[in-house]
């Protein structure tokens, strides 16, 4: 069984903060990235930042970089993306998925992901 489920999405205030979560259950491997992306209406599916599994090494896209925060629970096999000062510019479908090998997480390429989640909606309105 391999399986990645998101949740945590919903409705948030500009300037407020929401977690969401990726439950990864099972993988034979420790090794790869774990990534989050997002698709938000009438554009493609970006990269938002990615977790190493083996050593929690962290990456994010500019647009993420001092707003979100990505961590892991080794013990509960689980890869968070905290989401602090939400603009209503990060209204959209947010996925985890994981890279087997190589580097497409970290340049934020959906194509390169091998294992995707079906994604929660997180939506930033006043």
């Amino acid at each position: 069984q391999l399986q990645l489920v998101e949740s945590g999405g919903g409705l948030v205030q500009p300037g407020g903060s929401l977690r969401l979560s990726c439950a990864a259950s099972g993988f034979t491997s420790d090794y790869g990235t774990i990534g989050w992306f997002r698709q938000a209406p009438g554009k493609e599916r970006g990269g938002v930042g990615c977790i190493r599994r083996s050593d929690g090494s962290t990456y994010y896209a500019d647009s993420a970089k001092g707003r979100f925060t990505i961590s892991r629970d080794n013990g509960e096999n689980t890869v968070y993306l905290q989401m602090n000062s939400l603009k209503p510019e990060d209204t959209a479908v947010y996925y985890c998925a994981r890279e087997t090998d190589g580097s497409s997480c970290v340049m934020g390429y959906a194509s390169g992901m091998d294992y995707w989640g079906k994604g929660t909606l997180v939506t930033v309105s006043s």
